[in-house]
């Protein structure tokens, strides 16, 4: 056998070494769920900052004024890159930009609030006055919502 192909024949072993190796270890994908407090998304200062559009927001089956119009069920479902964040700092923030989308669509349908909002991750609804469900992996972190979009009596 000549050089070359000692050389492959040397490479082809390494390789499969490794590939044996590598199928033996036991690799599983972090997906934490954990419930978060509302109060404390919404405490945070970028929330208080960019919140504060007339838009009001109620969780779970927390009561409110009268419905006037209903503009229907709408989802919001968010996702952050986890990369050197706690998962409440991750958390947090796709809290954020799920009630900011929310208040966005409030906004563009002629809503004053987002009633009825509910944790919806991976279809498992928790409705709750006081925590949302988040889940955290390795490198993204994530929130589904849903909640209806009705312009409320003043």
């Amino acid at each position: 056998m000549n050089n070359a192909g000692k050389n492959m024949k040397g490479f082809v072993t390494v390789f499969m070494s490794v590939v044996v190796i590598l199928g033996a270890v036991n690799v599983e994908a972090r997906d934490d769920r954990k419930m978060w407090s509302i109060s404390e998304a919404l405490n945070v200062e970028d929330a208080k900052q960019k919140l504060n559009q007339g838009i009001r927001f109620y969780f779970g089956d927390q009561s409110h004024p009268k419905i006037t119009k209903n503009y229907g069920e709408f989802m919001s479902n968010k996702k952050t890159n986890a990369f050197n964040k706690t998962d409440e700092r991750a958390c947090q923030w796709n809290f954020l930009s799920a009630m900011i989308s929310f208040q966005e669509r409030a906004q563009r349908m002629g809503g004053n609030a987002v009633v009825n909002i509910r944790s919806f991750y991976k279809r498992n609804e928790i409705s709750s006055q006081t925590e949302f469900e988040c889940a955290s992996g390795a490198f993204v972190s994530g929130v589904t919502f849903l909640g209806d979009v009705v312009k409320l009596a003043e």
